[in-house]
């Protein structure tokens, strides 16, 4: 069971290499990178390559630990016994499987996605600890012990917001996504785009890194967002030549795609005045 990237994701060798070396150790593999750089699409294509179910679990500020492994509704089994219901007989009524749960108990192997953990209080990375380690978890509200029938492969993205716990760390397979380079990201974009003309995709490319590169640039924008560019520089129907003529300190077509806060426009409106006034 080997990954070694799809059709339809560009997979650099060092990032197959983590996955599979994440797989034969059984460990979780935690993928960091700028948002953008695939990471979560990195999960569903895994699971797509390998033939296996998914499940995803995207991790919200307010989102504890234990919703992972499940939810006891003691509000609703109390209605219910005011209401007389018989249901309230058997607590598992009340019982909500949790995502981890879920790839516990799937008949075959599953992909595990827990995407964005970052996101969630400092502690909820310590609070899965023994669970992602032994693969099992005990519910106490009907004393039973829910083990993996079959460990998932567990894939944990994260943006890098904030730092992770060492005792954490220390059970993940640890893989960091680079920005690609040119010739990466042009095979990435001729997937998305295929039968681009090679004078818009030089340009483009050329005019994007440009973007990315430009000093005091609050968000450099990712792969997602030049994908969407091209799409646009496509359906408007310009040329090569229409992107060079922007000049390298003007405002870029379409930047809407690009640039997505105000400071940065605001800065690429500045060195076009400063472009300008030069001349």
């Amino acid at each position: 069971m080997k990954f070694e990237g799809t059709e339809s994701y560009i997979a650099e060798e060092d990032l197959t290499v983590a996955v599979n070396a994440a797989v034969a150790l059984e460990r979780p593999l935690l993928v960091k990178g700028e948002p953008g750089t695939g990471k979560t699409e990195l999960a569903r294509q895994v699971a797509g390559a390998l033939g296996l179910d998914m499940i995803e679990w995207h991790i919200k500020s307010t989102t504890k630990a234990q919703q992972g492994l499940y939810e006891y509704d003691a509000v609703s089994r109390l209605r219910d016994s005011q209401l007389g219901s018989d249901k309230v007989g058997d607590v598992r009524h009340y019982i909500k499987q949790g995502k981890l749960w879920q790839a516990f108990v799937a008949p075959r192997r599953t992909v595990l996605l827990i995407d964005e953990i970052d996101k969630a209080d400092i502690e909820f990375p310590n609070d899965l600890l023994q669970e992602l380690d032994r693969m099992e978890f005990h519910v106490y509200e009907t004393g039973e012990t829910v083990r993996a029938a079959e460990r998932p492969i567990v894939i944990i993205t994260s943006n890098n917001e904030k730092e992770l716990p060492d005792a954490f760390l220390r059970r993940c397979f640890f893989h960091y996504i680079r920005f690609p380079d040119a010739d990466t990201l042009k095979k990435i974009i001729e997937v998305h785009h295929p039968g681009i003309k090679d004078a818009l995709l030089t340009a483009a490319l050329t005019r994007f890194y440009e973007i990315r590169e430009t000093p005091g640039l609050k968000k450099k924008p990712s792969t997602s967002e030049v994908l969407d560019w091209l799409k646009l520089l496509l359906a408007e129907d310009l040329t090569a030549e229409d992107l060079r003529k922007d000049g390298v300190n003007a405002l870029p077509r379409l930047h809407g795609a690009l640039l997505k806060n105000e400071q940065d426009v605001h800065l690429f409106e500045r060195l076009a005045f400063v472009a300008r006034s030069g001349r």
